[in-house]
């Protein structure tokens, strides 16, 4: 089987196309390294089932030649990211969508476009479930990437009604692993590299904010059985964990694995639409694909952990050098994001 994926160097982008691979497929990856990163890929390059293409899907210039399956995994995904970049979110969420169902209806192709739960706004209902319609803004800080995702599964739906598209729509929920930028500007990895960094754990507001966070290769296992199952065509699936935990919580889990001695640092909320209350419901995975996640938070925590120390030691250190012994461990190699 021969398959396209689009934004196949970013973070989650790139477990997949290490778990197709893996899998004996042929994997074409398409990204131009606007968040993604070369370094996530760079381990597939030598394999003759591994293809990377540098390249824009909204510019539709790369040719990948016929292919059976495409997984739509182009975007920014943190808020600076798609707060950086406005418009080429929009576009690679509308236009790029459009590109890629175009390409898939041409080859026969299945298509998967991959949502998020921000779509969801600051949710009004707990748990998100698929039906629910959100809480909103077309017009507020985070309306690029929301408004974006709705418009991309409309786009999506409409293929797939009108013309017949084998295509399916998953609702990504928090999710976090190796191969995060340490720079992402999201939680779980500043929360890691301020740990590691002997700096205070920044949060947003009182912490009683709660997110709901699933391990990466539980999300590929999800994207992998959703784009196989005969019965998911034409369905939106929330994937992502149940397991709701404060930021809090969360916060004081890293400082323990980390062996840090950071202090939780707390400060004004973050601007705009950002959400209270975030737990995915997952019937609807477990009745279609019989999916759920399995890593436990702690064990997810602490693989991630390791590939953040790794990430952070400077050329020519060994790891020794991240003991959190002070705050200077590491100090001003990677700053990140507010």
């Amino acid at each position: 089987m021969k398959v396209l994926v689009a934004g196949g160097a970013g973070f989650i982008g790139s477990h997949l196309c290490d778990r197709l691979v893996e899998s004996g497929c042929d994997v074409v990856c398409v990204d131009n390294y606007v968040t993604g990163r070369p370094e996530n890929i760079r381990h597939l390059l030598p394999s003759p089932r591994f293809t990377m293409l540098e390249a824009d899907i909204i510019e539709g210039s790369y040719e990948a030649g016929p292919v059976d399956r495409i997984y739509h995994l182009a975007s920014p995904a943190s808020p600076p990211g798609y707060c950086r970049r406005p418009i080429e979110t929009l576009r690679v969420n509308s236009e790029g969508t459009r590109l890629l169902l175009e390409s898939a209806g041409r080859n026969g192709a299945r298509f998967l476009y991959t949502s998020t739960s921000e779509i969801y706004g600051d949710p009004l209902e707990h748990p998100q479930r698929e039906d629910y319609r959100g809480n909103v803004s077309t017009t507020g800080p985070r309306s690029m990437y929301d408004e974006a995702k709705r418009y991309g599964e409309a786009m999506t739906t409409a293929y797939a009604r009108s013309r017949g598209v084998d295509a399916r729509i998953v609702r990504i929920f928090n999710t976090y692993g190796p191969r995060s930028d340490p720079n992402d500007g999201r939680m779980i990895p500043n929360f890691i590299v301020q740990a590691l960094q002997g700096k205070a754990l920044t949060i947003y507001g009182d912490g009683l904010q709660t997110r709901s966070l699933c391990f990466v290769t539980d999300l590929v296992d999800g994207l992998v059985r959703t784009m196989e199952s005969p019965t998911a065509g034409g369905e939106v699936i929330n994937l992502g964990n149940p397991d709701e935990r404060t930021v809090m919580e969360i916060a004081r889990l890293v400082a323990e694995l980390t062996g840090s001695t950071s202090p939780i640092q707390m400060t004004e909320p973050a601007v705009g639409d950002d959400p209270q209350r975030r737990q995915p419901d997952i019937t609807k995975a477990k009745r279609l694909l019989g999916w759920e996640p399995l890593v436990a938070l702690g064990d997810g925590l602490t693989s991630t952990i390791e590939y953040f120390r790794e990430e952070l030691l400077p050329a020519g250190e060994d790891r020794l050098y991240l003991t959190m012994t002070g705050s200077d461990a590491a100090s001003g190699r990677v700053q990140p994001s507010r």
